[in-house]
């Protein structure tokens, strides 16, 4: 993502122009069409004949080019290999129709196997047949409708055109989403995910305002993104705050004012360390531990262990003197509170005070709720 930071001159980064980025466009149609043409795997030199593009200038220079078509290629998906062939051997290059193809897809009858091979000619004749029974096609069509409610305008283009390769093979509407289908979460505008995630990409330093609940302040922050993440219902930008030079989770939802570094464009601003790993970060976060609130110390008592409660308390630190006490950092008491509450008494908190009692607030509410008594 992009970072805000004082550049000694404004050098706005500008897109590449339309006919360049055609030029390449063009560049990995041919190359594509020229290695699935051939059942056999190719030379650089042969690949020349049939693409335009590397077959006039410096041979260096056109290897160099093709080599970063093909690495670009390779991380949208296209598995083209590079093998060694002939005699005297040499190096070539190989794309598979059958692993670049997808497959043909129909809505399954009682009459017709799930899954088919058809063996006809060649070809997308020759491509393996997948067969979808109704109620599989409306779980694709729910998840669909799931993914584009959580606001990102980026997951939902990817849906909206998985969904749209979906219905080039089915009736549009076997993958309709159920009309009730809604994911609550916070609204996040579609210009600070674009703007976050350029940043992120370019490794670009970012400021902008921040609204804490815990002190009801807004402040300025300047950050360096590590990634974005959707959990507990809100997306969360994980990042180094360069003033107090530590990761936090910041709620797009109070974020406002995103501005990005433009200075050095082409260089980023920082590196994500090594150990980093954004899946392994996102897992151990939990809904009480999310955000950029202040930290509270909490003690819980475990009363009872049991799977659940035995489970929970790792999450938490031991307490000198005592084992069945676990304090715990947390930046959101509520959520903490009705995350204890889940242990239906197992699991009470005892200090700080506030949080005992608000513990105990909630516990009255909910059995109140229920028309149950303490």
């Amino acid at each position: 993502m992009k970072r805000t930071s004082v550049a000694t001159r404004k050098a706005k980064r500008q897109p590449k122009p339309v006919a360049e980025r055609n030029t390449k466009l063009q560049r990995w149609i041919d190359l594509l069409a020229a290695l699935l043409s051939r059942q056999l795997p190719a030379s650089f030199e042969e690949l020349r004949r049939d693409v335009p593009a590397y077959a006039i200038g410096d041979g260096p220079t056109l290897m160099r080019m093709f080599e970063r078509d093909k690495d670009e290629l390779r991380a949208f998906g296209v598995p083209i290999e590079s093998v060694t062939f002939g005699d005297p051997p040499e190096n070539g290059y190989r794309l598979r129709a059958r692993d670049f193809y997808l497959p043909f897809l129909a809505v399954a009858t009682s009459e017709r196997p799930r899954i088919r091979s058809a063996v006809p000619p060649a070809g997308y004749r020759a491509l393996d047949q997948i067969a979808f029974e109704p109620d599989e096609l409306t779980a694709i069509g729910d998840a669909a409708a799931r993914v584009r409610a959580l606001g990102d305008p980026l997951l939902s283009a990817e849906v909206e055109s998985a969904m749209g390769k979906l219905a080039f093979d089915l009736p549009a509407d076997v993958i309709r989403a159920a009309a009730d289908e809604h994911v609550l979460t916070d609204p996040v505008d579609e210009k600070s995910f674009a703007l976050l995630g350029a940043a992120l990409l370019d490794r670009k330093v970012v400021s902008f305002d921040y609204h804490a609940m815990s002190t009801d302040e807004t402040t300025q922050r300047t950050v360096e993104p590590y990634g974005l993440v959707f959990l507990g219902g809100h997306w969360y930008l994980v990042a180094r705050d360069q003033a107090h030079g530590q990761l936090r989770n910041f709620r797009l939802s109070r974020i406002t004012g995103i501005s990005p570094n433009r200075g050095r464009p082409q260089s980023p601003d920082y590196e994500i360390p090594a150990s980093f790993h954004l899946d392994e970060h996102a897992r151990s976060r939990h809904a009480w531990n999310l955000g950029d609130e202040a930290v509270v110390a909490a003690v819980v008592d475990f009363r009872r262990l049991t799977g659940a409660t035995r489970a929970a308390s790792k999450l938490g630190h031991a307490v000198r003197g005592s084992s069945n006490l676990r304090r715990f950092e947390v930046r959101r008491p509520d959520a903490f509170a009705r995350w204890l509450l889940s242990f239906g008494g197992d699991a009470v908190p005892i200090e700080p005070p506030t949080l005992a009692d608000r513990f105990r607030t909630i516990v009255r509410e909910t059995l109140g709720r229920y028309g149950a008594t303490q």
